[in-house]
């Protein structure tokens, strides 16, 4: 049987958790094709990657001059395959994952991406895919239906992907990709069966200044491109207010995300970087209705 899924797996330090995963991929009971996108570690990943023994299992490795990020590395692929599958380098897909996924957009035409269970090490469920909340950030949901899907582990039909935007760098590019595919009509739909364990955070430490700079830029950057005009702009005009006023406040908490200079870092950013919106003003209106409760 010819492979109809190319996995994209990107590593970036990921020395003591690749050799797990393509483990995993090598266990599915489905063909596929699977690249590594090594983005420029300097930990010894790229010795462990030559190291692996991949007879019989179709696995090419793509090394990165620089660290383009999840998004970046995403971007640098062209998957010739009829679906395209994401996975970090931190999840364990079951064997029958990748079988589970590709049934359950075969058995839905409508559906432009499917999202897979992602649960913690322990068994408990860390995400079926992405919510929208009132102000427009992504949030894991663990309950269909979703509004989005989880790039942790996710299968997308390659012709309706398109362009991962790469200036992203890490977060959001799922729930980017997401927007443009109900903008344009498409379903996205969770597939609870198909079960993924995954170390959450294991590239990125959740709630360093980094997370938090990538995170509330491409917040804004993906309500600029895909929300209603009045919602994106009063969501930029509610975070620099907030900034403004920081310095005033009293009992503001210590943490990265409420520090005026990342916070300007982050306007600095959205501002000179202004994207292009997608898709019909009719269309943002509603699927902010559908799904963000607004």
């Amino acid at each position: 049987m010819d492979a109809r899924t190319t996995v994209v797996v990107v590593t970036w330090r990921g020395r003591d958790r690749i050799a797990a995963c393509l483990a995993a991929l090598a266990a599915q009971t489905r063909p596929h094709r699977t690249i590594v996108v090594d983005n420029a570690s300097d930990d010894g990943t790229a010795e462990v990657l030559a190291g692996q023994d991949v007879a019989g299992h179709d696995v090419e490795v793509r090394r990165l001059p620089a660290n383009a990020g999840y998004a970046g590395a995403l971007a640098a692929v062209r998957a010739e395959t009829e679906f395209t599958a994401w996975l970090n380098d931190d999840a364990l897909p079951a064997p029958d994952w990748l079988a589970r996924m590709e049934d359950a957009l075969d058995a839905d035409p409508r559906a432009a991406a499917a999202s897979a269970r992602l649960v913690r090490p322990d068994g408990t469920t860390q995400s079926l895919g992405v919510r929208l909340t009132p102000d427009g950030h992504g949030a894991d949901a663990t309950a269909a239906p979703v509004f989005g899907f989880c790039g942790g582990a996710a299968l997308l039909r390659t012709s309706l992907a398109g362009e991962v935007p790469a200036e992203y760098f890490c977060y959001y590019e799922d729930t980017v990709t997401s927007w443009r595919m109900r903008l344009a009509g498409w379903d996205v739909i969770a597939v609870p069966e198909a079960r993924v364990e995954h170390a959450h955070g294991a590239s990125t430490a959740i709630g360093s200044p980094a997370f938090h700079l990538w995170n509330e830029r491409n917040r804004l950057w993906t309500l600029l491109r895909c929300a209603p005009r009045a919602v994106a702009w009063r969501q930029v005009a509610r975070f620099a207010a907030l900034t403004a006023m920081l310095p005033l406040r009293r009992g503001v908490p210590d943490a990265p995300n409420f520090r005026v200079g990342l916070r300007l870092r982050v306007l600095g950013q959205v501002l000179r970087r202004l994207p292009r919106p997608v898709g019909a003003r009719a269309a943002r209106a509603a699927v902010w209705r559908e799904w963000a409760g607004a």
